[in-house]
C-alpha cells in the first residue's frame, strides 16, 4: 500500500527542518566565535598575570630578598601574589628549578610535597610558555593553567631560576557553555512553535480547497457534477486560481454531461421515429397486415426512412469528424468568393425547385480568407439550404459578401416567417428544429446549423443571426489573409 503523506505534513518537516539548520548553524557560529574569544581572554589574563608575579618574583631575586635556591619565603612577594589572586579568582604556584614549592595561594597545597607534570617543566625551564588544561597531578580536576619562566641575572646573563603558575577553575567556561546552550535551546524550542503554528496555519489554508477539489473529483467520477469549491474566502493567489479553474472545469464538466444526455435523448428519438416506422411496415408486409396492393406505397415509405436514417447516422459521423480536427495546421489561404459560387452551383436544382429568385452580390475578384476551404464551402451551403427550405416560394435568397478591415462578412438572407428572439440562440443545438410547418422539406435532422457553428467556433470566427418582418439573415466573419498566406496581423 502506497504510504501517504499530505502537504501538510511535508511543509512542516520542511519548515521545522530548515529553522533546525539555520539554529544549528547560527549556534555553532556563534558558539565557536564565543568559545574562541573567552579562551582568548581568559589565556590573555591568565599570561598577564603569571608574568606580573614572575617579573615580582625576579625583582625580588636581584634585590636580594630571596636566597639564590628560592628556599625561602618572602612576605612581601607573597602578599603581592595573594593579593591578585583575591582580585582575579586566580591562584598563583611559584617553583624553582628543582620543581620545589616556594610559593602557593592556594591553602590546600601548602605543606604537600608536588611533582609537576614533565610537559609543563620541560616546555617552561626551556624558556617558554605552557598553555593547557592539566591536574597537575595535584587536583581532582583539570584546570586551566598557564605557566611561565622566572629568570634571574647571573655573570653569563639571564638564566631561568625557575617558574610561575597561574591557575583557575575550568568550571566558569563549561558554566558559560551551559547557560548558552540553554538558551539556544528555548530559543530553538520557541521557534519551533512558532514555526509550527504558522506552517499549520498555512497548510491548512492552503490543503482546503485541494481537499475540497479531491473530494469534488470524487464525486465527478460518481456522476455528480454539482458540486462546487468554495471562493467565498476571496484568495488572490495560487490557490485561488486554481480554485476557480477548478469550479470553471465543473460548470464546463456539467454543462457537457447535460448537452450529453441531451444528445442521447435526441438521437434516441430520432433514431426511434425511422426505425419504427421501416419495423412496423415491413412486419405488417410480411404478416399479411397490409394489403398486396398497398406495399408498394409501404415500401417507398421504408425507403425514404431508410435514406433518413442513413443521412443522419452520415451527418453524426461528419460532426465526429469536424469537432476532432485540427484546423490550425488545415488552414490556408482560399477563394471565399469561389466557395460562394461553388455552393450556388450545387444548390442549383433546390432552389428553382422551390422557385426563387438569388441575388448574388460576389465581388469578380478573389477575397482571400484564411480557413480550411472545404469546410468554410460547407458552412456556406448548409446556410443557403436552410435559407431555401424556410423561404416563401417566389422570394428572393440573398448571398454576399463585404470586406470589413481585417474580416470579410459573408451574409445568406431569406423571406419567410420571422424567427422569436429567443428561438434564435436554440438554431444552432444539435437535432433542434424550428416549426415543421414553415417547411415542405420534412428530412432534416437538425444538424445542419449545429455543423456551421462548430466548424465556425473551431476557425474562432463569429456567427450571427436576426430576423425581423419577415427577413432573416444569417453572418458569419473570416479572417483575411495577407501576402504568402499570411493574415493581416501577421503582416
Amino acid at each position: 500500500m502506497k504510504r501517504f503523506r499530505g502537504i501538510y505534513w511535508s511543509q512542516f518537516t520542511l519548515t521545522a527542518g530548515m529553522v533546525l539548520l539555520t539554529l544549528l548553524l547560527l549556534g555553532t557560529s556563534f558558539f565557536t566565535l564565543s568559545y574562541t574569544y573567552l579562551m582568548s581572554e581568559k589565556q590573555q589574563e591568565l599570561e598577564e598575570k603569571a608574568r606580573m608575579v614572575a617579573d615580582l618574583t625576579h625583582t625580588y631575586a636581584n634585590n636580594g630578598s630571596l636566597p639564590e635556591t628560592f628556599g625561602g619565603r618572602s612576605e612581601g612577594l607573597e602578599i603581592i601574589a595573594q593579593v591578585a589572586a583575591s582580585i582575579s579568582d586566580i591562584d598563583f604556584l611559584i617553583w624553582d628549578t628543582g620543581s620545589n614549592t616556594m610559593l602557593t595561594t592556594d591553602e590546600a597545597l601548602e605543606g604537600l610535597e608536588i611533582s609537576l607534570p614533565s610537559a609543563v617543566t620541560r616546555r617552561v625551564l626551556s624558556g617558554g610558555t605552557y598553555i593547557g588544561m592539566t591536574d597537575l597531578n595535584i587536583y581532582s580536576s583539570r584546570k586551566y593553567v598557564v605557566a611561565v619562566p622566572i629568570t634571574s641575572d647571573t655573570l653569563l646573563g639571564p638564566k631561568v631560576a625557575g617558574m610561575v603558575l597561574a591557575v583557575t577553575e575550568a568550571n566558569s567556561l563549561t558554566e558559560m557553555w551551559r547557560a548558552f546552550l540553554g538558551i539556544f535551546a528555548m530559543t530553538a524550542i520557541t521557534v519551533i512553535l512558532i514555526a509550527f503554528v504558522a506552517s499549520s496555519v498555512v497548510a491548512m489554508r492552503q490543503t482546503k480547497p485541494v481537499k475540497e477539489m479531491a473530494v469534488a473529483a470524487r464525486r465527478f467520477a460518481g456522476g455528480n457534477f454539482d458540486i462546487r469549491v468554495n471562493t467565498a474566502s476571496g484568495r488572490d493567489d495560487e490557490i485561488g486560481e486554481l480554485a476557480e479553474a477548478f469550479n470553471a472545469m465543473a460548470d464546463s464538466l456539467q454543462q457537457t454531461e447535460q448537452q450529453r444526455r441531451e444528445f442521447i435523448a435526441n438521437i434516441s428519438h430520432e433514431l426511434k421515429t425511422p426505425m419504427t416506422s421501416i419495423t412496423g411496415y415491413a412486419e405488417g408486409i410480411l404478416d399479411g397486415t397490409i394489403p398486396h396492393d398497398q406495399e408498394e406505397h409501404y415500401l417507398r415509405i421504408i425507403s425514404d426512412e431508410s435514406r433518413r436514417l442513413n443521412r443522419l447516422v452520415r451527418r453524426m459521423l461528419e460532426v465526429s469528424r469536424i469537432q476532432s480536427a485540427d484546423l490550425l495546421k488545415e488552414k490556408a489561404p482560399f477563394d471565399i468568393c469561389e466557395s460562394m459560387r461553388r455552393a450556388l452551383i450545387s444548390l442549383e436544382k433546390k432552389i428553382t425547385d422551390r422557385n426563387l429568385d438569388v441575388e448574388a452580390d460576389i465581388p469578380e475578384e478573389p477575397t482571400l480568407v484564411l480557413g480550411d476551404k472545404d469546410l468554410i464551402t460547407q458552412v456556406i451551403y448548409n446556410l443557403l439550404e436552410n435559407a431555401a427550405k424556410f423561404a416563401y416560394s417566389g422570394t428572393t435568397l440573398y448571398l454576399g459578401v463585404k470586406v470589413r478591415g481585417e474580416k470579410a462578412e459573408v451574409s445568406v438572407r431569406n423571406v419567410g416567417d420571422t424567427i422569436a428572439p429567443e428561438e434564435l440562440p436554440r438554431l444552432f443545438e444539435r437535432f433542434h428544429k424550428a416549426d415543421k410547418s414553415r417547411s415542405e422539406d420534412k428530412d432534416g435532422v437538425g444538424l445542419g446549423l449545429y455543423i456551421v457553428k462548430t466548424i465556425l467556433d473551431q476557425h474562432q470566427e463569429q456567427l450571427r443571426a436576426t430576423s425581423e418582418d419577415g427577413v432573416t439573415t444569417f453572418t458569419f466573419t473570416m479572417t483575411m489573409a495577407g501576402e504568402s498566406g499570411k493574415t493581416v496581423h501577421e503582416r
